[in-house]
């Protein structure tokens, strides 16, 4: 085959190739996105809106019980411990037994108080007979007025040993009864049946608290002492109640630093229906403040990141929905402040959002 014949077999082909490339069809999708009714109930929309800037403060903290209601129980007497009935962490009400010592200076007070007795019945008796006496002009009014103040004196003991008795709690019984003075739970106890206690014993025996209310002490370091203010909202967690906030307020600054750790006390006030807050626990602390100024601000959950990028995906209707990439200042909880890419009264896509996105974007 010569040149030329090669050249037209070429040029016939490529005419027979371009017809057939002009006969087939093209194929152009031209269905727009749209949400079907399904997508349309799984999905939250949220609104844009302007908030004021806040920050958060974590501190490290720990329950205690309110100190304005608990009382330490200390031994009034020494003794042998015969009986305790309690447990720690037993709840208890007021007057309840706690323990029982039989004690030697119960014995004594015992002996006092039958002898005050003794004394004023003796000593109404000398009255009664010294104004008979003076009646038969057998004594003077001397001796009545000394009767009468023997009287008077052996009253004032008597009076002395039933208030030692009121104080102490005490009976008729060499034992000294151990009861509880409010309502509340057990939160210590440093006695058991068998012990010995001596009256000059400084430690109580038994703590007894109302825990209806608890505080929480919470350390604050010394760069962040100017940020805490009387008053502000504190949220708590626990390690016992991981997934479960707990709100309360500061009501106290405890304006002095630890000299060893240099950290400032702050106390929040916590209502603790239920008990599930304990003393001892330890509690993270996350205090809420306005840092100043305001920002466009939506739920955290609605921003996407992908591809280094935050994206939102902003509804104006179910076929018209922008991926738009947007600017996060930071995230606090669930809440995202804006700093770029959005304005007030739009509407982003809350919730299963990842689903537009994916269907938009792939």
């Amino acid at each position: 085959m010569n040149t030329k014949q090669t050249f037209f077999l070429v040029i016939v082909c490529g005419g027979i190739l371009a017809a057939c490339q002009e006969k087939k069809p093209v194929v152009e999708d031209n269905k727009a996105f749209m949400l079907s009714d399904t997508m349309m109930k799984r999905i939250e929309l949220a609104s844009v809106v302007t908030e004021p800037v806040r920050s958060e403060l974590t501190l490290v903290g720990k329950v205690i019980a309110d100190e304005n209601r608990v009382i330490k129980v200390f031994p009034l007497v020494g003794g042998n411990v015969e009986n305790v009935t309690v447990e720690l962490g037993d709840y208890v009400r007021k007057g309840q037994v706690l323990a029982t010592i039989r004690s030697g200076e119960v014995a004594d007070f015992e002996r006092q108080m039958i002898q005050a007795q003794a004394e004023v019945l003796v000593a109404e008796k000398n009255l009664k007979t010294a104004e008979e006496l003076f009646e038969s002009k057998l004594n003077s009014q001397r001796e009545v007025t000394s009767a009468k103040k023997e009287v008077e004196n052996a009253q004032a003991e008597l009076n002395r040993m039933k208030e030692v008795f009121r104080i102490y709690g005490l009976g008729k019984t060499q034992n000294y009864i151990v009861k509880a003075p409010i309502d509340g739970f057990v939160l210590s106890k440093n006695v058991n049946p068998g012990m010995q206690l001596r009256s000059d014993n400084n430690e109580q025996i038994f703590t007894i608290g109302q825990i209806s209310e608890v505080w929480v002490m919470a350390n604050v370091n010394e760069s962040d002492i100017p940020k805490v203010k009387l008053g502000m909202m504190a949220d708590i967690q626990t390690i016992s109640y991981g997934d479960e906030l707990f709100r309360g307020s500061v009501d106290k600054i405890y304006n002095v630093l630890d000299p060893e750790n240099k950290t400032m006390k702050v106390r929040i006030r916590l209502n603790n229906a239920g008990y599930k807050l304990k003393p001892e626990m330890h509690a993270t602390v996350s205090l809420k403040f306005d840092e100043g100024g305001s920002m466009t601000a939506i739920p955290a959950g609605a921003v996407i990141f992908d591809r280094s990028k935050n994206w939102v995906m902003v509804f104006k209707g179910r076929s018209n929905i922008e991926t738009r990439e947007v600017n996060v200042y930071k995230m606090l909880n669930d809440v995202a402040y804006i700093q770029q890419g959005l304005k007030n009264n739009e509407r982003v896509i809350a919730k299963n959002q990842l689903l537009v996105y994916d269907a938009l974007n792939d």
